[in-house]
C-alpha cells in the first residue's frame, strides 16, 4: 500500500521526478527523430520528403517552448492524480501484474487512447472550438518532430486527461504506463517527422495498413485540416469517412522508388 503524502510533498514530488521525465521523453523523441530525419534526407531517402517547404527558425521556437510549456501542463495535472492515488482515493496495482496481463493492459490503452485522440481532435476542429483549443498546432504546416507536444494550453490539458480517466477507471501498473507513454513519443515524433519512414509495403498488407503513417498525419497539417484525424490507426478515419480521398496516393507516391519518382525535393 503506498503511504499517504500532503499536496506540498505531490507537488514536490512531482516537479522534482516526473516534469523532467517529461520533458526527457520530449527532448529525447524529438531530437533523435530529427537527427534521423536530417540523415536521412542525406541518401536516397530523400526523395520520401513529403513536403518541398521547411521549417523556419521561427516555427522551431514556437514550437519548442509551446511544447515544453505543455510538458509543465502535463507534470501540472500529474500533482492531484500523485496525491489522490496515494491517498487511496485511485487504484494504484504496483508496478507489474505479470507479463501477459501488462501486455494486455497495454494493447488496450493504446486502443483506446487512439479512440480519444479521434474524437477529442475531432471536436477541436469544431468552429466553436477550433480558435481557442487546436488553431495555435495548426501553426505548423510543415511539421517536424519538435511539433509533438506544440498545443496550446487547453489543447495540451485535453491530451493529457485521457491518462487520468484511464488510470481512474483501469487499474494499470506503472511499467505499463510508461511503456505506453514511451510507444506514444515515438508514434508522436514519427507522425510528425516530414519524411515517410514506413516501407512502400505497409498499405498493401493486411497486417500494417490500418497502423497509421507520417504521410497520414502529414497531409493533416498540409493538405487537409478536416481529413485523417487518427493517431496511431486509420480504422476510425476509414468507419467515419475522415480518411483523405488521395491519402494511399500521397503515400505511394512518397515511397516510389527514387528513379520513377519526376521530382526529388531538394534540401533548402
Amino acid at each position: 500500500m503506498i503511504e499517504p503524502i500532503s499536496w506540498a510533498d505531490a507537488a514536490i514530488g512531482t516537479f522534482q521526478f516526473y516534469l523532467p521525465y517529461e520533458l526527457g521523453r520530449y527532448l529525447i523523441g524529438a531530437s533523435v527523430m530529427s537527427a534521423v530525419v536530417w540523415l536521412l534526407l542525406r541518401t536516397v531517402w530523400r526523395t520520401r520528403r513529403l513536403q518541398a517547404r521547411t521549417s523556419s527558425r521561427a516555427d522551431f521556437n514556437r514550437e519548442f517552448w509551446s511544447s515544453i510549456r505543455s510538458c509543465i501542463i502535463y507534470a501540472t495535472v500529474s500533482v492531484p492524480v500523485s496525491w489522490a492515488t496515494h491517498q487511496g482515493y485511485l487504484p494504484y496495482p504496483g508496478n507489474s501484474l505479470g507479463w501477459a496481463t501488462n501486455l494486455s493492459l497495454l494493447a488496450l490503452m493504446i486502443i483506446a487512447h487512439d479512440a480519444y485522440f479521434y474524437w477529442t481532435h475531432r471536436m477541436m476542429h469544431h468552429p466553436l472550438l477550433f480558435k481557442r483549443f487546436h488553431r495555435f498546432h495548426h501553426r505548423s504546416i510543415t511539421p517536424t518532430p519538435f511539433t509533438a507536444y506544440a498545443f496550446a494550453m487547453p489543447e495540451a490539458v485535453v491530451n493529457t486527461m485521457f491518462v487520468v480517466l484511464w488510470i481512474a477507471l483501469v487499474p494499470t501498473p506503472g511499467l505499463v504506463t510508461l511503456t505506453f507513454l514511451t510507444i506514444q513519443i515515438i508514434r508522436n515524433v514519427m507522425g510528425h517527422a516530414g519524411l515517410e519512414l514506413h516501407p512502400r509495403w505497409w498499405l498493401a498488407s493486411p497486417l500494417t495498413r490500418w497502423i497509421s503513417t507520417t504521410t497520414h498525419h502529414d497531409m493533416h497539417h498540409n493538405a487537409s485540416f478536416n481529413h485523417n484525424y487518427g493517431f496511431y490507426f486509420t480504422f476510425w478515419d476509414r468507419l467515419m469517412g475522415t480518411e483523405h480521398p488521395e491519402y494511399a496516393a500521397r503515400f505511394e507516391q512518397a515511397t516510389a522508388r527514387p528513379e520513377t519518382q519526376s521530382k526529388v525535393p531538394e534540401l533548402a
